[in-house]
This record gives structure tokens, C-alpha cells and sequence, in this order.
């Protein structure tokens, strides 16, 4: 791989006339298009309603594919979750460097499963354990034999180090804690772990040192280095998390020069500073790392679960958030659409290859990712790793305190939608990049962010507004009459994939803590009637405001960070 010198990524804020009209361009044209749409629903409804029932008829067919579509991935996504959570990755990591020796060690481990289970009892608990053992061999297996075709390209796993950038600007050490614990309880070695504590100037001295003092004094000799870098914003850069890790970034890079590490042995875990990985993720990272001939040109995802405080916040925070996680598992079971998102691992070589992140952005997650995919001309991609992260979701000092963060987290996701006319930009010059594929990837990021703003509103309006405004000549067609059954039929079909999120939800959900009664289960089921109402609300609307404030230029001036609030659990009689 040839180093590229002086790459940047495409400045929002570009001075040069020509791209600064290309970048207007392309920021108006998602909110130009919602509002097009959203009016033009009323529009139609009244000038030519049978084209607005048609329409509908056809969009509820389509949302009905989707919803199958959309289930059907999550629960195969979520069963592989599943197994992945019961391997024991360490040893998969040891076990690949032992060459074809393995392959051999695990054909005679699958002929005494064979025989064990044919002696095991019919339909017994044990039999069903050695099946599941025997399973989890045979993945190995054929896993073991793919990835050692290119032996001679392993990177050894006992050089590679781990940094867990945790950026932070208003959380306490209570809020952070939990994350590096988890870090700390994890399988992998703790002599191959950095963590890096990334703090900001603007925080009050006194409350950042506090913070500084607790977590290092807990954790500061638990780890090969306990590191805290301080931030000030300078120059152009925004308040913003991204102008946060380039500084840490900057400062790790130094630091791994002087400790003679190379940075293609690092990997660097850019956390949200409350995410508490899996006890697996570190070792199951370093897998898919060093057995990959092409590790510098992928960035690795864990499964995004908000669980930390399910269980305390509210049913619509809890509907926005789980369906969150749904649509990043399916995103999961197809890779080739997949962009990184909040919490998620690269080289750290790659990440100083790219120019770390621009500091002058909100959204750096999925930036990060584009920037990278256009320095490797297109050559670069997401490698799932199917085990969850758990974070936090939104929760406020009351109902509607609650209600009212929701909303400003999802308006900052739904502002990502900043990244296309850079990424136009940047492609546009492109020439490595095939242009269907430029083009692929510019309607899928459009088209996702307008469905994101307009499905909500067209589901939950467009079935009736061809009724209430179609005149009376439409209301006496037979269209008419059935209109209202069509939609009822095709959106009762389309409950099924609501009914498999309310059940994958129960599996997924953390185990109830001290202070909750029983009978919140209910509630936990019952909350999924709201889903319509909520979807419009607190999913639809914070897209429609962030593209409408691109649209007009109303710029977001700094990074809204989540309150991280922290409940106590209730005293158990």
C-alpha cells in the first residue's frame, strides 16, 4: 500500500467558489427534496388524488417488503450475535498460529463430539450442549482453513496493542467508569491495553482533575499505560468530538513513536465514553485484525446495544433507541452498506494515513469511515464483529427533560447527513472510484436519510388525506370505499415485523435490575403499541429539522453532548 502525501478530506467550510457552490448544492438538496415531498403529499392528495391512493397502495407494498426484510435480517443477525457470544475468541486467537496442526486438533475434536453426542441421551440437555460444542467447532474449522491460506500475512498477535480513546467533555467519572471496567474485565491481556482519557480544556479545571484523579487512581496501574490528554479548541476547529480525538490521536502517535511501537500494531477503539464493550470484543477484534491480509483498509464494528440503563428510562426513549440497534444489526448481515457509527475500532496506521478526523465537522463516526474509503480509492470497507457494545440511552431529569434530549441526540445522528456533498466532493475527484459506484453510494446515503425524515409522516398521513381532500368525486370512486381497507390489510401484514422487535427486544434486554418490579415486563411489551405515534415524533422529526437547517445554512455550531445521567437504583424491600 502506497502512502499518500498531503491527503486532506473535503472542507466544509472551502473558500474556492466553485466547490463552495458544489457544497450548497448538495446541502440543499436532502431537505429540498423532504419538504418536496412531505408537501407534495397534501398537494396531490387534493389535485390528483387517485395518483396520491395509487401511491400509497405502492408505498405500503414496499414498506411491507421492507418490514420482512427488515426482520428477517434481525433475527438471523441476532443468532449470530449469539454465537459469537459463546466462543471463547482468546483461544481461537492462539489457536490459528499454530498453523495446519489446528486443523488437524479440530478434526479429531469434531470425530469425538460425533461420538458423544450419538452416546448422549435423545433430546437430553447434555446432547443439546455437545451439538452447540460441535457447531461452534466445525464454524472453526472451516474459518481455520480460509484464513490459512494466507498464513504468511498474519501479523503476530502478541505485538498488537489495543487504545481505548474514551473523548469526554461533561461526564464524571461515574459516567466513565463502567466503560474502563469493562475494558479491565475483558479476556485479553491488560498489558496490551492503552487507555487514553481525552478531555476538554473548556471543562472546569477543578471538575476535570477530580475526574483525572478517581479513574487513575482505580485503573491508572491496571493497564500498560493510563494516558489523559487535554484539548483546547483552536484556530478553525469546532467544539466538537472530532477536533477531540485528532488532538489525543496527535498526542498518541508521539507517544507510540517513543515507545518503539509500530502503528500498524496498533488498533485504536474510538468509544463513546460510556460504552462498556463485551468481555470478547478485544480478542475477537484482534482476530479479524491480524488474520487479515488487508487489515489497514477495514474499520471494525461492534453491535451497538443500548442496555446500560434500559430499564430506567422511558418507553418512547427505549422504542427509539432498540429500534437503533436493530437497523445496525441488519446493517450488520450486510457489510457492504455498512459505515462505521459511534463506538467502533480502526488501524490506528490507517486513522494516520487519512489525516486523523477534520476538526470542523459534527458527525466524525461515519466521516471517519469516508474519508478513509476515498484515500484507498474505494478499496476500503466495514468488518462486522457481531458482538454488542452496551451504552447508554438517553435519559433526563423527568419525562419530558427525557423526551427533550431524545430528541437533540437524534437531530445530531440525523445532522450526518452533512457528510453527502462531502463526500460528493470528495469522490468527484476521484477518478479510481467507478462512477456507478460513487452514484451507488450517494443515493443510498440520500435515500436513507430522506426515508429517515418523510416514511414516518407518509404512513401515518397519505392513507387519508386523498379522502379528506380529494373532493367528492374521489370520495364516491370505488378506489375510494377501498382505500382505507387496502392500507388497514397491508399494515396489519406489516405488524409482523413489529411483533418480531417486540420479541427480539426481550431477548436482547439486560437483566432486570434491583429496584424494578416484575410487572415492568409488561410494560416492556406493552410499549410497542406507541412505536406509530413515537416514529413521527422523535424518529421522523429531528431528521426533517437537521436537513432543513443544512438547507438554510443554520449551521450546528458545536457538538450537543448527551447528559449523562445516572439513576439510582431504588432500595429492594
Amino acid at each position: 500500500m502506497v502512502t499518500k502525501k498531503n491527503w486532506s478530506y473535503p472542507d466544509p467550510k472551502t473558500t474556492d467558489p466553485v466547490e463552495h457552490r458544489i457544497q450548497r448544492f448538495w446541502e440543499i438538496l436532502p431537505g429540498f427534496l423532504t419538504w418536496l415531498t412531505l408537501l407534495g403529499m397534501f398537494f396531490f392528495a387534493w389535485w390528483k388524488p387517485v395518483w396520491a391512493a395509487v401511491f400509497i397502495i405502492s408505498y405500503d407494498l414496499y414498506w411491507l417488503y421492507k418490514t420482512i426484510y427488515i426482520a428477517s435480517y434481525s433475527i438471523m443477525s441476532y443468532r449470530k450475535m449469539r454465537r459469537w457470544e459463546k466462543i471463547d475468541w482468546l483461544h481461537r486467537l492462539k489457536a490459528i498460529f499454530k498453523g495446519k496442526k489446528i486443523l488437524k486438533e479440530l478434526d479429531e475434536e469434531i470425530a469425538r463430539l460425533e461420538k458423544r453426542i450419538k452416546e448422549a441421551p435423545l433430546f437430553s440437555k447434555k446432547r443439546r450442549e455437545l451439538k452447540q460444542q460441535l457447531v461452534e467447532r466445525k464454524n472453526f474449522r472451516k474459518r481455520a482453513e480460509k484464513d490459512l491460506r494466507h498464513r504468511d500475512k498474519f501479523l503476530d498477535w502478541r505485538k498488537v496493542y489495543h487504545v481505548i480513546l474514551l473523548p469526554n467533555a461533561i461526564e464524571t467519572a461515574e459516567n466513565i467508569r463502567p466503560a474502563i471496567q469493562a475494558v479491565l474485565d475483558s479476556n485479553y491481556p491488560k498489558d496490551k491495553i492503552i487507555i487514553v482519557l481525552a478531555m476538554e480544556e473548556r471543562e472546569p479545571e477543578e471538575k476535570r482533575k477530580k475526574k483525572e484523579r478517581i479513574l487513575r487512581r482505580e485503573f491508572g496501574d491496571k493497564f500498560f499505560d493510563f494516558i489523559v490528554t487535554v484539548h483546547k479548541v483552536k484556530g478553525k476547529e469546532m467544539k466538537c468530538k472530532a477536533s477531540n480525538t485528532t488532538y489525543a490521536a496527535k498526542k498518541i502517535k508521539k507517544y507510540l513513536e517513543e515507545k518503539n511501537i509500530p502503528l500498524e500494531n496498533v488498533i485504536l477503539s474510538n468509544l463513546d465514553c460510556e460504552s462498556r464493550i463485551h468481555p470478547q470484543y478485544l480478542a475477537a477484534l484482534t482476530y479479524a485484525y491480524v488474520t487479515e491480509p488487508k487489515r489497514l483498509q477495514y474499520a471494525y464494528q461492534p453491535l451497538p446495544m443500548y442496555h446500560n440503563n434500559l430499564w430506567d428510562t422511558i418507553a418512547p426513549v427505549r422504542i427509539i433507541v432498540t429500534g437503533s440497534s436493530f437497523w445496525h444489526m441488519v446493517e450488520a448481515m450486510r457489510p457492504e452498506h455498512m459505515v462505521t457509527f459511534s463506538s467502533h475500532s480502526e488501524p490506528f496506521k490507517t486513522i494516520v494515513d487519512i489525516g486523523y478526523w477534520p476538526v470542523n465537522v459534527i458527525s466524525e463516526d461515519s466521516l471517519v469511515f469516508w474519508n478513509a474509503y476515498n484515500y484507498f480509492d474505494g478499496d476500503y470497507e466495514v468488518k462486522p464483529i457481531y458482538l454488542p457494545v452496551s451504552m447508554d440511552a438517553v435519559l433526563g431529569n423527568n419525562y419530558w427533560h427525557t423526551i427533550k434530549n431524545q430528541y437533540k441526540q437524534n437531530h445530531r445522528w440525523a445532522y450526518g447527513i452533512e457528510n453527502l456533498p462531502l463526500l460528493y466532493r470528495a469522490m468527484r475527484k476521484n477518478k479510481k472510484i467507478p462512477f456507478w459506484t460513487k452514484v451507488r453510494h450517494l443515493f443510498t446515503m440520500l435515500e436513507g436519510h430522506h426515508s429517515w425524515a418523510t416514511s414516518s409522516f407518509i404512513l401515518a398521513l397519505l392513507g387519508w388525506l386523498p379522502l379528506i381532500l380529494g373532493g367528492n368525486k374521489f370520495n364516491e370512486s370505488i378506489l375510494a370505499h377501498n382505500l382505507p381497507f387496502v392500507t388497514r390489510y397491508l399494515m396489519t401484514i406489516a405488524l409482523v415485523g413489529l411483533f418480531v422487535s417486540m420479541i427480539l427486544s426481550l431477548f436482547l434486554m439486560p437483566a432486570r435490575p434491583r429496584g424494578h418490579s416484575r410487572k415492568k415486563y409488561l410494560v416492556m411489551i406493552l410499549q410497542w403499541v406507541i412505536a406509530p405515534i413515537i416514529a413521527p415524533f422523535l424518529g421522523a422529526a429531528p431528521a426533517v429539522h437537521a436537513q432543513t437547517r443544512l438547507m438554510l445554512k443554520r449551521y450546528m455550531g458545536e457538538f450537543w453532548v448527551t447528559e449523562k445521567i445516572i439513576k439510582k437504583p431504588k432500595s429492594s424491600r
